[in-house]
């Protein structure tokens, strides 16, 4: 059995957690069976990847006439394998038409729904109904969905009720445990990056890492960091915006926030992995505001560095943070974002006032992460998805 992997973000262009779950899931994978991926963007070198750019009359077309532009060369090109999976709608419509074309099982992984996300519609303008409509077409089409945490799978059929739940699959994000674990920090670290940003170790640190999206929440986490604990540090690794919109308001809030108090370290350049296990292994919680996550790989990532995790309750969010074992779950409500900034700034100080349960709770993670998501498993119940349609 061979298997084309259809995606937008692959190495070195990894921008967030779907990209982190296709390059993993394949790593693995190859130790089963042959893998061909099909992806978008700069050249690579690797073997068996194929890269797949717009159509050139299409250079100033609405991204996501481009993106399809490039889901019609990835169908042409997934020839001589056994099964096509595509990862979210960048890669929906060349994975449902390599079906077509070549008579093979089309398996569409759903890392988030366009319908739950109708802010993408600054992002694309119309282009959100574009993008829309391709993902509806390959997740109706599909010989089986893969959803990445149990909310998940209830999203998707709520979502599209056409699909037969018997043909929704449950296989949870993973988590590579000897590379995401506990790095020396400080003054025990080469080139330690939390020396470089001037963190103090002997006070509290609260971190976060993502994209400035309004998915992730980052401007009701900065806003709730006006109630931190006097003594509390944020370091807040966030980029790539959405759009120039949140670009600006983020901006705002962090210069104010910096105004008001110090020990904030905004991070906008996407750092190493290194430096970021760095800064998570320190941390003596990481803050997860998300106002929508199928799953959240990177409170995986968090506790997997041994740390304990402060997180909203959406998604599959609880799926992955366990309340009171592995760190604090806040309650979202988005008729009243003030109580949730609120609660998200209690519950903050709340942990990094007891460092030591943190520290229980952050090794709680890390064991949860090493005996629950491993991508070994994960590979393997894929792999085994793909068997029962050929």
């Amino acid at each position: 059995m061979r298997v084309a992997m259809m995606t937008k973000e692959y190495p070195p262009e990894i921008y967030g957690g779907a990209g982190v779950h296709v390059t993993e899931l394949t790593r693995y994978m190859r130790e089963i069976v042959p893998v061909d991926v099909h992806c978008m963007g700069a050249p690579r070198d690797e073997a068996n990847v194929y890269v797949h750019g717009v159509d050139e009359a299409l250079a100033n077309a609405n991204p996501a006439i481009k993106t399809l532009s490039t889901g019609l060369r990835m169908a042409e090109a997934a020839t001589n394998v056994d099964v096509v999976h595509s990862h979210t709608w960048y890669a929906g419509l060349g994975g449902h038409l390599a079906a077509r074309l070549h008579g093979i099982p089309h398996v569409a992984t759903a890392h988030s729904l366009e319908p739950d996300r109708p802010w993408k519609r600054e992002q694309l303008g119309g282009g959100y109904d574009i993008s829309s409509w391709s993902e509806k077409n390959a997740m109706e089409y599909a010989d089986a969905v893969i959803a990445v945490s149990a909310k998940m799978k209830d999203a998707v059929l709520a979502a599209y009720p056409r699909i037969d739940a018997d043909k929704v699959h449950v296989v949870l994000n993973g988590i590579d445990t000897e590379l995401w674990q506990p790095r020396p920090t400080f003054d025990e670290a080469e080139d330690s990056v939390l020396k470089k940003l001037g963190i103090d170790p002997d006070r509290p640190i609260v971190a976060f890492v993502g994209r400035i999206t309004r998915q992730k929440g980052v401007e009701h986490l900065v806003k709730a960091a006006r109630s931190f604990d006097k003594d509390v540090q944020l370091v807040l690794c966030a980029g790539a915006p959405d759009t120039p919109e949140i670009a600006a308001r983020t901006e705002k809030l962090v210069h104010d926030l910096q105004a008001e108090r110090d020990g904030i370290v905004w991070v906008q350049e996407m750092l190493d992995k290194p430096k970021i296990q760095e800064i998570l292994t320190a941390a003596d919680t990481f803050v997860c505001p998300s106002i929508y996550e199928p799953l959240g790989i990177v409170n995986l990532e968090a506790m997997a560095c041994g740390t304990a995790v402060v997180a909203s309750d959406v998604g599959g969010i609880p799926e992955v943070v366990v309340d009171g074992t592995t760190g604090n779950l806040v309650h979202y409500d988005e008729n009243d974002p003030e109580a949730f900034e609120r609660d998200l700034a209690a519950a903050v100080n709340a942990m990094v006032a007891d460092r030591e349960r943190a520290k229980k709770f952050g090794m709680a993670g890390r064991q949860r992460a090493v005996d629950s998501f491993s991508w070994v498993t994960i590979a393997q119940q894929t792999v085994d998805i793909y068997s029962s349609l050929i």
